[in-house]
């Protein structure tokens, strides 16, 4: 459960994530960065209260994904490197697809070009 409390804490840790996150690239997940600094930035204004328009839920579910890719444990074990993406990706694309009206308006209201931000694979 995502709760108030968990979100600050994240928004704590964003800093030192985001520049994890832009490491995270591959050929086979080119999206995955940038997916994760529009989230990383969606959290940012939802917690700060910049953006009071973001539902909380498509708040939570993206401080959810961005705790998941940064937990060194998941569903597929990091032993194998190249299949532990796809198990981030995953997590990333499903906060991004059950949310995606909410992102693509957050999108808008910010100036970001909502189609490079893909949810498709």
């Amino acid at each position: 459960m995502v709760t108030p409390t968990l979100v600050d804490k994240v928004l704590r840790n964003l800093p030192l994530w985001k520049v994890e996150f832009t490491q995270l690239g591959s050929p086979l997940f080119p999206h995955l960065p940038k997916q994760l600094e529009f989230l990383a930035d969606a959290v940012e204004d939802f917690a700060e209260g910049a953006d009071k328009e973001l539902p909380y839920l498509a708040g939570a579910q993206a401080a959810f994904a961005l705790m998941y890719v940064h937990r060194k444990t998941g569903i597929i074990p990091g032993t194998l490197p190249a299949m532990a993406k796809v198990d981030n990706s995953s997590v990333v694309r499903a906060a991004l697809i059950q949310n995606e009206k909410a992102f693509a308006e957050y999108a808008k209201r910010h100036a970001i070009e909502w189609a490079t931000v893909t949810s498709k694979p």
